[in-house]
């Protein structure tokens, strides 16, 4: 939708990018005048002269223009570019400035400052924040900003001013180059089974702001008034005719679609996401969409988005149902490409990574925030909703040093009184602990190490808390070892679920499994040596902190175990470890099948015989895009297809059978991580027709799990889950339908065959 300016019949698109100054050209109408944007000097520094004047005579003069008093720290020889980005007009202006500057031999550094209005295109403000300075810190605490705008984007500069303590002064002059702060590309391609939604009409839903304008609302749109310069690749429609029966997605399925997806791109910009629409996920209808972090080179970003699932419920008699569901589909697409720009949700600022210390924003009427979490849910939320993120959000994202939108950075768990918050807390009302299924926390080398989460309800009355509430993507997770700086653990993933509420009894408690062994920062737990593990949740706006787990890695047994550890430790190995396996990285694959021939009886076999197992157990979706293909073209343009790579479950069923029901399973892999892996494995024999197969392994389960004391009522589940696959139980404990299956050598899969035979016959 092109929008007119009512005054001046000009389309007012043309002016996303383009500041006009109306102060001297009074006949533009003035919405089109604009001093935000990012001013770049793209050079050396000229030698450096003296200026002993602040004066607006000094600072318009070209020569003053790289005038200083003495060799600043910021601007050091040998710079690459510097940027300017002035955030005090157009969408939602933060009335800040930020600098940045990328040298040859020195690491980045960043400023921000709080500006006002001071006069005729004329900002100054006191510096608040600096980044990457050192010890010495940053030499000025104040700027003085004259704009002299641009003309349709010719000409134009910012003339800045610092100021410091005993009369310092620098002056530089930024030539103006875009009304944004920083370029994005996006791409939406979907599955042929899915509805994507990737505009709105802003009015289409009686249930909305009085004040908000009428207009078709683009996710582009959106993101352009965040202050992107956003670019996008054709959307299209891929294939699905290949992919079988099974029109679910697995986390391995999606995960290997993205990386053969950002697989095209080895020279492409920095900022991209991809997002891709599909129908649902294997967790069902209350997964509605997953955002995987750092996939690709140059730490790109991609999305999933799941349309058959909760976000299309919508409330009963409401007015406009038709509206309603665009706009969750629309709202839950924002959200997760957020995400991607790692924004936390509105409600976990305080207990993610920040930047600065951040308050949550419970009540948020922010895209980063769920509707059905504020008070009077989401009705009350879309009446006051304005298709925007949050100031704080708004200000990290066109502001933060770039080192911070990066995740895994844990420096501010000592720097900002972590221990001491918690001391002030009042007692709490439940019990949070992390702890290992084993009686010492003693871990072998090479080893996944796979924790518990428990939260335990200690206030002697029923409590509600959310279903998600221990999802390791929602806790706050330090891992520190001696010598060594703390670090955040951080998924390689994070979701959008539906967050029911349940009631926890008193003294009840809940479970969730913890896999901290690898994530976006690498191994966090690899070296032989000591480790403490400390876990945050945040319950009813307050967070709730673990004591200290401490656990030890073990130093190598063999030359075996040691000459493994530089492949396993690797980003591939962990993926494929985290996402339960893969079908299309070789390596990774070529890896864990090297883990398990030469440590048959070691734990790190017990994971990878799970990773291997469990793609192989089912017909596993792949996203084919042809060699050679433009990565500059949509999936769909680039002749993309979603394609099946037959199950060969014989294999899938040995590999299961001889590592994953097993006591040394169930101590590594953990009590949830095993009946998790054992469900899905068993649901996919069974689905084959191995029925037998199925039920028998589950009954291992129940034996393995009732010797080490776990719940009844996980028992009285593993015995039900059984019957559903034997009703008659008319076959004796131990035997198999497929008895072949338990004394199958596995073999190495091919990555993308989509003609091999099925390893077992239906029965």
């Amino acid at each position: 939708m092109t929008i007119i300016d009512n005054e001046s019949g000009i389309d007012a698109a043309l002016f996303d990018r383009i500041p006009i100054p109306t102060d001297d050209l009074d006949f533009f109408p003035r919405r089109f005048a604009s001093a935000s944007g990012t001013y770049v000097i793209r050079r050396l520094p000229l030698p450096f002269t003296r200026t002993t004047s602040e004066s607006d005579g000094a600072a318009d003069t070209a020569d003053a223009a790289d005038a200083v008093e003495g060799p600043p720290i910021a601007f050091s020889p040998l710079v690459l570019r510097e940027e300017l980005r002035l955030d005090v007009d157009r969408h939602f202006p933060q009335m800040t400035a930020s600098g940045t500057t990328i040298s040859l031999l020195s690491k980045q550094k960043s400023w921000i400052a709080k500006v006002a209005k001071t006069g005729k295109w004329r900002y100054a403000g006191p510096i608040w924040y600096t980044d990457g300075f050192g010890a010495g810190g940053f030499a000025y605490d104040r700027v003085d900003i004259k704009v002299t705008p641009s003309f349709f984007g010719l000409g134009g500069h910012a003339t800045v001013v610092f100021t410091g303590p005993g009369g310092k002064s620098l002056t530089r002059k930024y030539p103006f180059e875009t009304a944004s702060f920083h370029p994005v590309q996006f791409e939406f391609d979907s599955t042929s089974d899915s509805e994507p939604v990737t505009q709105i009409g802003t009015h289409d839903h009686p249930n909305r702001p009085a004040s908000l304008a009428s207009e078709t609302l683009s996710i582009e749109t959106v993101f352009r008034r965040a202050g992107f310069d956003v670019s996008t690749a054709a959307a299209g429609s891929v294939p699905i005719s290949g992919a079988g029966a099974n029109t679910t997605w697995s986390d391995a399925e999606m995960h290997d679609a993205m990386q053969t997806y950002w697989s095209r791109f080895a020279d492409a910009p920095q900022w991209a996401l991809w997002t891709f629409w599909a129908r649902q996920h294997d967790q069902g209808h209350s997964l509605g969409g997953i955002m995987f972090d750092d996939i690709g080179p140059n730490h790109r970003q991609g999305t999933a988005i799941f349309t058959d699932s909760f976000i299309r419920d919508v409330p009963a008699g409401d007015a406009a149902p038709a509206a309603w569901d665009s706009r969750m589909r629309f709202w839950t697409a924002v959200h997760e490409m957020g995400h991607a720009f790692n924004l936390a949700h509105a409600w976990q600022k305080s207990l993610g990574t920040p930047w600065i210390p951040m308050a949550d924003q419970p009540e948020a009427r922010s895209f980063m925030n769920y509707p059905y979490f504020v008070s009077g849910g989401q009705a009350a939320f879309f009446s006051d909703f304005a298709y925007r993120f949050s100031d704080e959000e708004l200000l990290f994202m066109r502001h933060a040093p770039s080192r911070f939108v990066q995740m895994g950075n844990a420096d501010w768990f000592d720097n900002h009184s972590f221990e001491q918050a918690f001391s002030e807390l009042p007692p709490a009302e439940y019990r949070l602990e992390v702890r290992a299924n084993r009686e010492t926390a003693v871990f072998d080398f090479l080893e996944p190490v796979v924790l518990e989460l428990k939260l335990t309800n200690t206030s002697g009355e029923p409590k509600i808390v959310h279903a998600d509430l221990l999802d390791p993507q929602h806790v706050l997770t330090i891992v520190s070892s001696p010598g060594k700086e703390p670090r955040q653990w951080m998924p390689y993933a994070r979701t959008c679920a539906d967050a029911a509420a349940s009631v926890l009894p008193a003294g009840g408690a809940v479970y969730a499994s913890l896999p901290v062994f690898a994530g976006l920062n690498g191994w966090d737990v690899s070296e032989p040596g000591s480790y403490d593990v400390i876990a945050v949740v945040e319950i009813d706006g307050r967070p709730l902190r673990s004591e200290p787990f401490s656990l030890r890695v073990a130093s190598p047994r063999s030359y075996e175990e040691a000459g493994l550890a530089g492949a396993v430790f690797t980003e591939r190995v962990g993926r494929a470890l985290a996402f339960d396996g893969t079908a299309v990285d070789t390596v990774a694959n070529d890896t864990l099948l090297e883990a398990i021939d030469r440590l048959p009886d070691s734990r790190i076999a017990i994971h990878a015989a799970a990773a291997i197992a469990r793609p192989l157990a089912r017909d596993f979706k792949v996203l084919q895009i042809p060699e050679g293909a433009d990565a500059q073209s949509s999936v769909a343009d680039a002749g993309g297809a979603i394609r099946t790579r037959a199950a060969h479950l014989d294999e899938a069923l040995a590999l299961s059978e001889r590592a994953l029901v097993t006591p040394a399973a169930a101590e590594s892999l953990g009590h949830i991580r095993m009946h998790g892996l054992v469900d899905s494995i068993t649901a996919d024999a069974a689905r084959e027709g191995a029925d037998a197969s199925a039920a028998a392994m589950q009954r291992e389960m129940h034996d393995v799990f009732a010797a080490r004391g776990v719940l009844p009522r996980v028992l009285e589940e593993v015995e039900q889950k059984a019957e559903s696959f034997e009703p008659a139980r008319t076959r004796s404990a131990g035997t198999r339908s497929t008895s072949s299956a338990a004394k199958a050598t596995p073999k190495r899969p091919a990555a993308k065959s989509t003609t091999a035979r099925k390893g077992t016959a239906k029965k």
